[in-house]
């Protein structure tokens, strides 16, 4: 599975983005997918998961301005962030084709290349 990661850039705080996960080689290897982010001297922390029955999931951070959604037909995830905030920066990371078990997602080996999100206060 190849995931490709992109839409990141620089806003001001209470813009919005959307990021993107372009995903290849495998049918179906977006089942299940979860956004990750490792903010400046942080470590990595998963900010949503979606499983292939729909249940979302999303860090008590993010709740009410991250919504987390996929297009099977263009093989593609999302992550539309509205209402950004400076504690939002980081690098974004896209996860596929993990487990979800007990309403948690355990990533697997493949992710995406990161993209930066830099929201400016």
């Amino acid at each position: 599975v190849q995931l490709q990661a992109s839409g990141g850039g620089l806003v001001q705080a209470g813009g919005s983005l959307r990021l993107s996960c372009l995903a290849s080689g495998r049918t179906g290897s977006l089942s299940a997918m979860g956004w990750y982010r490792r903010a400046p001297g942080k470590e990595r922390e998963l900010v949503a998961a979606i499983s292939g029955g729909e249940v979302t999931y999303y860090r008590d951070a993010v709740k009410g301005r991250f919504t987390i959604s996929r297009d099977h037909a263009r093989n593609t995830g999302y992550l539309e962030m509205t209402s950004l905030k400076p504690e939002d920066t980081g690098v974004y990371y896209c996860n596929a084709a993990g487990i979800w078990s007990g309403g948690v997602y355990y990533g697997s080996v493949y992710w995406g290349q990161g993209t930066q999100v830099t929201v400016s206060s």
